[in-house]
């Protein structure tokens, strides 16, 4: 049975998270002029040497996505697609965002001298080595 105490955080959580992404979607200008169609949920962790990323793009390759620093906002940009041989499926339950993604993700301050990625589990890790 769960605990009552992690279901309570659980959901608060993903309120909150719910009312950030509402929030950024009214209030922040495009950045372009394609809107993305969703953002994908983030982790952003620091150590005394680096700033580490997680995205989590199940289904989405690696070398499908673009990333880059703009004035201290790691912009991360992609699309996910349905396989070609799943388009003609039928479908029962497409929980998954389909289309044009984007975050843009404050980062601390401070200088980054190289970047890292790698991919696991569903989620593209982003790895920012922070500058001496």
């Amino acid at each position: 049975m769960r605990d009552p105490a992690d279901w309570m955080l659980s959901e608060a959580i993903e309120a909150l998270a719910r009312a950030e992404r509402l929030h950024r979607q009214i209030f922040q200008p495009p950045s372009a002029t394609r809107r993305p169609a969703w953002e994908p949920p983030v982790d952003v962790l620091e150590t005394e040497q680096e700033v580490l990323v997680l995205i989590a793009l199940p289904g989405v390759a690696p070398d499908q996505v673009e990333a880059a620093i703009e004035e201290g906002t790691l912009v991360v940009a992609g699309r996910r697609v349905l396989p070609p041989q799943l388009r003609t499926a039928v479908i029962h339950r497409l929980e998954l965002p389909q289309g044009r993604f984007e975050r843009r993700i404050p980062l601390p301050p401070g200088r980054y001298d190289a970047v890292r990625r790698a991919a696991g589990d569903g989620c593209l890790v982003i790895s920012l080595r922070k500058a001496p």
